[in-house]
This record gives structure tokens, C-alpha cells and sequence, in this order.
């Protein structure tokens, strides 16, 4: 499970209905397309809006630095609502939760595609962090609740489905530049898509009951995490901000360095989301293939080869190429390093992933607005570059993990 919540102090253990349990294979089948197709909404949400960052910067005329600044909102509206989405999830119910929270989530988009100053998109994307992140929460319970009905692992495909929304989200924003149309109606158009996911699969979650279990008298707050942990995070931090980045940025990278014309500027972004969206796919046969050591350090040669091939080779071909590099590089990162914090010998799984996803989310929200703020100092080549080094980084860090799982 992908818990995003650093603030977590308290175990929960999901107690699911007998009934659930004694269902049908063509009936967990249901459940199963049915919590995807959250995963697959918020996919299209999120991609939705990062598809559109080129032509909002250019209407409210932000430069790069703006741009950063602005999108320190997201993670601002995510950063706040941490510490109560957990117990949110727990009192209502992930099921209540996710249903509620993927509407407001569509809401708030449209109310980005509607805004005409900086306040009104700070605000929009303060409100959109905020909800993605309590959407973020409960839909990855549902996750693990459809594990267990399954009795096997199907996590991955369900971030394959988030993936492989993005790639969606970047075809519909290509399709709907080539029609003119602005930001505003695109985003009503895409909300109007989710609303009508929601109302065919709401039914169809996993409803079940969650127990806070009491923290034993003594427990300290704080310990220091075990070292393996600490790599792994980094790790997961340098491939999530590399992720982020391109999330944000490749379409502006297109318009203002490649130069590309008109509704070619979402190219690097769709290459990327198409090869990330397969590698994740792919990535199980390749490390049962190859070994988890390998393919990391392999992914992140490809992330550096990637981003510096863009820098130095501004041009549509070779750089959508290396967007593709980039893609598939961060494709089975952060899937190895949350399964090898699963398996760490002297930490509780639970406690394990809540460390090493602290410190990776903390990548994918601070790295597009630090980013921001490097290009407007030194230019937008100079600071992909500066990300390139990530990948460099991802592998020598690779070696540091002191454990047979990596084998």
C-alpha cells in the first residue's frame, strides 16, 4: 500500500464483511474494475490539468518563477490536510470518502480552468491538492481491500490504471487544443467524464470497517528509522521529483526550448506518460528477469540519459525520444522501492512504507516548484539538467542498500 501520510500515528486494521469474502469470482471481478476506474479518474484528472499548464501560463502571462510559486499551492493544500485524512478515512469509511472527495476533486479542477488571476489559481490549486490528497488516501485503502478479496498481488495494475489515465488525459488535452477550446470547457468536459465513472462503480467499492488499534504505553513518537529505509526513500525522492517534474514542466519544456508548434507542445508529455504507463506494466517481468539491483540501476542511468539528451539535443525528435527515456526510467522505481520497504527484516511493513513514502512524495510535491524557481534564475535547459543528476544518484544510491532483496 501507498500511504502518503507522514503524520500517521496510529494502525488500522481493516476488517472486511463476510460477505465480500464469500463472493463470486465474476463479482470481485466487478470490484476490482470498479476501484480502477477510481484510480483511472483521478489519473485523468490530474493529467488533465498538467496537460493545460502551458496554455494557463501563457493567458495569466506568468513567467517561470510565477509558475513555480504558484504550483507550491498544490502540495500546500496536500501538506494541510495530512494530518486528518488518515482518521477521515478511518471514521467514514474509504468507500464514503473516495466517492466524496473525486467530486470535489473534479470540481476544483474546473474552478482552475476558470480562474483569471494568480490569487483565484492559487486558491483553485490549493483546494485541488487538498482533495487529491484525501482522494490519494482512501482510493489506495481500496486498493489493498481489493488485495485481499483477491488473496494476491494487483496493486501494480491499479497504478497502472493511474498511469495509463495519464497518457489518456494527455491525447484528450492534444485533442482539445486542436479544437481551440479553453481550459475552462476541457476540464468541464473531463469532470463531466469522472462524474459519470463515479456513478456506474460507486457501488461496486469495498465497504468495510476500520478499528484504531491503541499505541502501546511507552511507544516513543519519534525512533530512528532503520538506515535501509533512509536510501530507499532518497531513492524513491529523486525518481518521484524527476516524475513531478516532467508532470509539470514537459509541456512547457516543448513551447519555450523545443519550440514545438502548436499541439505538438503535449508530445513530450504524452511519450513520457505512454512509457511510464507500460513500464509499470512491463516491470515485474523485468525484475523477476533481471533482479531488482539491476533494473534500479539501469532506470536510473535511463532518467539522466533522458533529461541531458533534452538539454543538449532541443529539438522534437530527439527530445520526445528522451522523454520516453525519462518515462520509462521512473516506470518501476518507486513500485522496487516500496516492495523492498515491505520486506525490511527489523521494521513492521506498515511503519516501513510510511518512512520510505514520506520522504518520496516529498520529491513529486517539492520538485516542479523548486524547478520553477531554478529556470527562472539560471534557465528552464540548465534546471533539467540539475534533475538529471537525480537519475545519476538513483544509481549509485542502488549499491548502498545493504540487503538480499535488492537481489
Amino acid at each position: 500500500m501507498i500511504n502518503f501520510n507522514p503524520l500517521t500515528l496510529f494502525q488500522t486494521k481493516g476488517k472486511i464483511k463476510k460477505v465480500y469474502r464469500e463472493a463470486k469470482a465474476s463479482y470481485l471481478n466487478r470490484i476490482r474494475i470498479a476501484v480502477g476506474m477510481f484510480y483511472f479518474g483521478m489519473g485523468l484528472s490530474f493529467a488533465t490539468w498538467a496537460s493545460r499548464i502551458p496554455d494557463i501560463k501563457t493567458a495569466l502571462h506568468l513567467s517561470e518563477g510565477d509558475l513555480g510559486s504558484i504550483l507550491f499551492a498544490i502540495p500546500f493544500g496536500q501538506l494541510v490536510i495530512m494530518p486528518f485524512s488518515g482518521k477521515m478515512v478511518t471514521k467514514f469509511g474509504s468507500h464514503r470518502i473516495l466517492v466524496v472527495t473525486l467530486i470535489m476533486y473534479v470540481l476544483s479542477l474546473i474552478s482552475v480552468g476558470l480562474a483569471t488571476s494568480v490569487l483565484q489559481l492559487s486558491t483553485a490549486l490549493f483546494v485541488f491538492g487538498l482533495f487529491g490528497n484525501l482522494a490519494n488516501i482512501a482510493v489506495n485503502t481500496q486498493g489493498v481491500y481489493a488485495e485481499v478479496l483477491y488473496k494476491k498481488t494487483i496493486m501494480s495494475s491499479f497504478h497502472g490504471m493511474w498511469s495509463f489515465a495519464g497518457f489518456t488525459g494527455a491525447l484528450v488535452g492534444l485533442g482539445m487544443m486542436t479544437l481551440h477550446l479553453t481550459p475552462f470547457y476541457h476540464f468541464l468536459i473531463v469532470a463531466g467524464i469522472v462524474v459519470l465513472m463515479i456513478a456506474f462503480n460507486f457501488q461496486f467499492l469495498v465497504r468495510a470497517k476500520e478499528k484504531i488499534k491503541p499505541k502501546p504505553e511507552g511507544k516513543k513518537l519519534f525512533s530512528k528509522p532503520d538506515t535501509t529505509l533512509i536510501w530507499l526513500g532518497v531513492i524513491g525522492f529523486c525518481s518521484m521529483a524527476s516524475e513531478g517534474v516532467m508532470f509539470d514542466w514537459s509541456g512547457v519544456y516543448f513551447k519555450e526550448i523545443v519550440k514545438a508548434p502548436g499541439p505538438l507542445v503535449i508530445l513530450g508529455y504524452t511519450s513520457f506518460m505512454i512509457m511510464m504507463a507500460g513500464g509499470r506494466f512491463l516491470g515485474d517481468g523485468l525484475i523477476n528477469k533481471f533482479g531488482r539491483e539491476r533494473v534500479m540501476q539501469i532506470s536510473g542511468a535511463m532518467i539522466s540519459l533522458g533529461l541531458f539528451t533534452a538539454v543538449f539535443l532541443p529539438y522534437i525528435i530527439p527530445c520526445t525520444l528522451a522523454f520516453m527515456l525519462v518515462g520509462l526510467g521512473v516506470s518501476t522505481i518507486v513500485p522496487t522501492v516500496y516492495s523492498l520497504a515491505g520486506k525490511n527484516p527489523t521494521v513492521p511493513p506498515g511503519e516501513a512504507l510510511t518512512i520510505v513514502s514520506s520522504i518520496s512524495f516529498l520529491g513529486f510535491l517539492l520538485g516542479p516548484p523548486v524547478i520553477g524557481h531554478i529556470a527562472e534564475t539560471f534557465g528552464l535547459q540548465f534546471s533539467f539538467a540539475f534533475i538529471g543528476v537525480f537519475g545519476v544518484m538513483i544509481a549509485f544510491m542502488v549499491s548502498k542498500i545493504r540487503t538480499s532483496e535488492t537481489k
